[in-house]
């Protein structure tokens, strides 16, 4: 057994310097892989996906309303546009990636001429809605329509209010149902939402050739997230499928591509919702396998109703008359189940 002496505390001392040296080295070193990562990670928008923007642009816009605008609490002014009809029933929606609040007008009108007010948001990041494709903080989308939401009831007190989201705004519709924020809606309706990347329900990581993500990038900042280092957090890490002159938002920033999607345990986002959920998809849609819908919500089948509208595409969902025709069914059964 070793006496404690000066030799003892000599070879601890240099035990503890050999350590604290290879542990600066690795911490070094992964700064060096992570600012490589960063700084090279990055990438191009793929080619344009025609499948969706022409049917975007195929719509008949002549009659879009007007934007408006409400006072969110950064003091900024988001825009949406209003689809009036009676006051007791109101749907909030939410376009999907890259688009706008115009590429919701099919549904805004369907909606509306049922008796059911409608809103449609240019999303922060959106439209006209603050910087395209940047957000200030992850969180501040639903500090936005809490805000929609408040400034809502001003006019509608006792409405019952319906979250509907497409695509990418259908997963951000789910990342709020699984939120505190569950009981400001009486009913979501996800039209061929974004789930994740690695659900069964995923055409590849780069879904069906609409997105291209930065993975080297969105792991990096991801790990610094994580430490609570959010410098970086303003670069893009994803872009989108659009032609050079398409009006909708090119890419995303960390903090956007964070926020406007579901919560990363989307399962759970079902069953923590205070209020029903239904899915539509198309049965052919080009971005998600609606075919896998059924069977990757097998587990929470009792908190989510799926339906797939036969010969409906991707963007067909909210524009078409066969797909609008089945969501004002849905939206007129709004009813509570808690």
């Amino acid at each position: 057994m070793c006496v404690w002496h000066d030799s003892c505390n000599e070879r601890m001392e240099s035990i503890l310097k050999k350590v604290l040296k290879w542990g600066v080295g690795c911490i070094g070193l992964l700064i060096l892989v992570l600012a490589l990562m960063i700084a090279f990670g990055g990438g191009a928008s793929p080619p344009p996906m025609r499948s969706v923007t022409d049917i975007v642009k195929a719509v008949d816009r002549s009659d879009l309303p007007s934007l408006s605008y409400f006072s969110a609490r950064d003091g900024t002014q988001p825009a949406y546009r209003a689809y009036p009809a009676a006051p007791n029933r109101i749907a909030i929606l939410i376009h999907g990636s890259s688009g706008s609040s115009a590429d919701m007008h099919a549904m805004g009108k369907a909606l509306s001429a049922s008796g059911i007010t409608a809103f449609a948001l240019d999303i922060r990041g959106h439209g006209a809605s603050g910087l395209r494709g940047h957000i200030g903080y992850i969180g501040q989308l639903e500090d936005d329509l809490a805000d929609f939401v408040a400034y809502l009831r001003k006019t509608f007190p006792q409405a019952l209010i319906t979250l509907i989201g497409h695509s990418s705004g259908g997963g951000f519709a789910l990342r709020v149902a699984g939120s505190p924020m569950s009981r400001l809606f009486s009913q979501y309706i996800l039209t061929s939402p974004y789930l994740r990347h690695d659900a069964p329900t995923s055409r590849g990581k780069n879904s069906g050739g609409w997105a291209n993500p930065f993975i080297p990038r969105i792991i990096a900042l991801s790990i610094l997230h994580r430490l609570g280092i959010n410098w970086f957090s303003g670069l893009p890490v994803i872009a989108f499928a659009l032609p050079e002159n398409a009006e909708g938002t090119r890419s995303y920033s960390f903090r956007l591509f964070s926020n406007f999607r579901p919560d990363g345990d989307y399962l759970g986002d079902f069953r923590r919702s205070e209020a029903p959920i239904t899915v539509l998809v198309g049965e052919n849609d080009e971005i998600f396998a609606a075919a896998k819908f059924k069977s990757a919500l097998e587990s929470v089948k009792e908190h989510v109703r799926v339906e797939i509208i036969p010969g409906i595409g991707h963007m067909a969902m909210v524009s078409d008359p066969v797909a609008l025709t089945e969501l004002v069914k849905v939206c007129s059964g709004n009813r509570r189940t808690s």
